[in-house]
């Protein structure tokens, strides 16, 4: 038997006390292009299934060395003819029917120039998501299903904390490694060659 829920009123209050269990109001897309993409504070916005999901940013200034590292890593490795394309950081994405903003993802040229077209819906194949503490399990795992869907390849997952990359690849993304210390992390099949060690991800150079 299906019961509905009550809401309790609060001593003294004639308003009934808040429902906690309320779901999360519904948006379309097209208000959440006006209200929240253009943002800019201390919060990552995304939407996903006319819900938006509102995170603390990931890439602040404690981590901000970390995206050097892959930057400075990634133009070394352009210049010897390795890689190609552009390593971005936090750029608002389709991904399906789903806005999704990955802390750093991998775009070709092409791809960079066709999103200046608002019916552009160039999906990166290789993707890179900084683990906070914050991050929550349930909303990792729909966003790793909302990749899996849209076909990126690979998807790396940066543990600050405990200095831990895991690497998703393979068929709908169903491998995991997990790589630490001087061991190689790989972007292949989608950008073979870019290739770091762990270790290399979270150095902190010293000033000289």
């Amino acid at each position: 038997m299906h019961t509905a829920a009550v809401q309790e009123k609060k001593p003294g209050s004639s308003k009934p006390a808040p429902n906690l269990e309320a779901k999360p109001a519904f948006i379309t897309r097209e208000v959440f292009e006006k209200k929240y993409l253009n943002r800019k504070d201390d919060y990552k916005y995304e939407w996903a299934d006319g819900v938006v999901e509102k995170t603390k940013r990931t890439m602040d200034k404690k981590q901000i060395f970390m995206l050097i590292n892959l930057l400075a890593h990634f133009k070394l490795l352009e210049n010897q003819g390795k890689v190609f394309g552009f390593l971005v950081p936090e750029v608002d994405l389709i991904f399906l029917d789903k806005y999704r903003r990955p802390d750093i993802a991998w775009l070709t040229k092409e791809q960079a120039y066709n999103l200046a077209e608002d019916a552009a819906r160039d999906v990166p194949t290789f993707v890179i998501e900084v683990i906070s503490t914050n991050d929550q399990v349930n909303r990792l795992k729909k966003k790793m299903v909302n990749y899996k869907d849209a076909g990126v390849q690979v998807v790396w997952h940066i543990f600050p904390e405990v200095r831990q990359v895991d690497v998703y690849s393979g068929p709908n993304l169903s491998q995991m490694t997990t790589f630490v210390g001087d061991e190689i992390c790989s972007a292949a099949p989608a950008l073979p060659g870019f290739t770091i060690s762990v270790n290399d991800i979270f150095k902190k150079t010293q000033p000289a």
